[in-house]
């Protein structure tokens, strides 16, 4: 690995070094909330007998669930790409924040039966005045931990934390729909308790389907942003030597993404220069594309989307045996030489170096040229031939 390369690994490691333990900081400092909050609400919802605080209480503490599982990704995402993980581990974000979304959608479905279940009761009992005072403490708290939990999202750029923060804002909606049912039920209009148990749950369920169906369109490997695809078509183009982009593929893996891109330059290129060409493409793209942490560069002599193909042709030991076969019936080529072979258009073309010692006149290599060139247009993938000195 070259100095460039294992510089540029090593800031990826720091930077997800970094994003995990700031990760794990502001998760702690909600799930310590969260407990808090979920058994006051439980607690007092019992014994005030208020169900849709207690459907906020278990909502509380399915965040808490949540919490714990956005720990664990935080870690394991965290950590470099090794033998079984090549690309890193950005997907256990991914995964958790699936599981996130199937443990809410679950949690919803019972806030949602108990609900309707206390809605039919006629012999709702009132909840008191306790349940008024904790429903207050919980918007303001969940409100407070989404405003906290947004910024370190913004900061490190973290999909993951993104959808917790969301999911904070979204307790609170429904710690205010809790606190209207609490107060209207506390005027006298009981059933108001049981219906918003149930806006609660159907609240829930929104978000998890949310998260559920981000996190699935991942694991498929959908694309990044159309805007994000153009900008790193536009940096490759901005380097010397690219002639055009075709194949340009990206997919994510939690907050990173990998690309892959078929790169067209001059088709009579050294190995050497498309390498260079190839390299600077990866360079530019990581550090231009925010979300793109690892490209693949293929380098393309034509563009192969419309050129016919050149699989199947012969290769450089095949095609070799067979023109030297031919060319030392002649007697004519000498025995220091160098032959170069270009597989375009789904032919090869023959570039012939020569000694410039061997070199007597144009007539001469004119004549030579002919006979070396007639001795292989019987050949199906052979096109044509130069014949070159130095």
């Amino acid at each position: 690995m070259s100095g460039a390369h294992a510089h540029h690994f090593h800031d990826i490691h720091a930077q997800r070094t970094e994003r995990g333990r700031e990760t794990r900081r502001v998760t702690l400092v909600s799930g310590v909330v969260n407990l808090v909050l979920s058994l006051a609400q439980i607690i007092v919802g019992l014994v005030a007998h208020s169900a849709a605080l207690v459907a906020d209480g278990i909502h509380s503490l399915s965040d808490l669930v949540s919490d714990i599982l956005v720990l664990f990704a935080a870690h394991h995402a965290a950590q470099a790409p090794d033998k079984d993980h090549p690309y890193g581990h950005g997907r256990f974000e991914t995964a958790a924040t699936l599981g996130l979304g199937v443990l809410l959608l679950l949690v919803a479905m019972g806030i949602v039966w108990n609900g309707f279940g206390r809605l039919f009761d006629a012999d709702r009992p009132v909840p008191g005045l306790p349940a008024l005072a904790v429903a207050t403490v919980g918007i303001v708290a969940k409100e407070a931990l989404y405003w906290y939990t947004i910024a370190a999202a913004r900061r490190l750029g973290s999909e993951l934390l993104r959808a917790n923060a969301w999911h904070h804002r979204s307790d609170a909606i429904s710690s205010v729909v809790v606190l209207i049912g609490v107060g209207g039920a506390v005027l006298g209009y009981s059933y108001m308790d049981a219906g918003a148990a149930i806006i609660v749950g159907v609240l829930v369920a929104k978000i998890a389907w949310d998260l559920g169906w981000g996190a699935l369109t991942e694991l498929v490997d959908t694309a990044i942003d159309e805007s994000e695809v153009d900008e790193a078509k536009r940096v490759i183009m901005g380097v010397d030597g690219v002639r055009s982009v075709h194949l340009l593929r990206t997919r994510r893996h939690g907050a990173e993404a990998s690309a892959d891109v078929h790169v067209q330059v001059s088709p009579r290129l050294s190995v050497s220069e498309g390498h260079m060409i190839s390299q600077a493409v990866e360079d530019r793209v990581i550090a231009k594309v925010a979300a793109i942490t690892d490209v693949t560069v293929h380098i393309d002599p034509e563009d192969d989307e419309d050129a016919p193909t050149c699989r199947g042709l012969p290769l450089r030991g095949e095609a070799l045996r067979v023109l030297e076969s031919r060319w030392a019936q002649m007697h004519v080529v000498p025995p220091q030489r160098e032959v170069r072979l270009h597989y375009l258009a789904g032919n090869i073309d023959v570039e012939l170096i020569l000694p410039l010692s061997s070199f007597t006149d144009a007539a001469s290599t004119r004549r030579l040229h002919e006979a070396l060139a007639g001795a292989a247009t019987d050949l199906a993938w052979f096109r044509s031939l130069r014949v070159l000195y130095g």
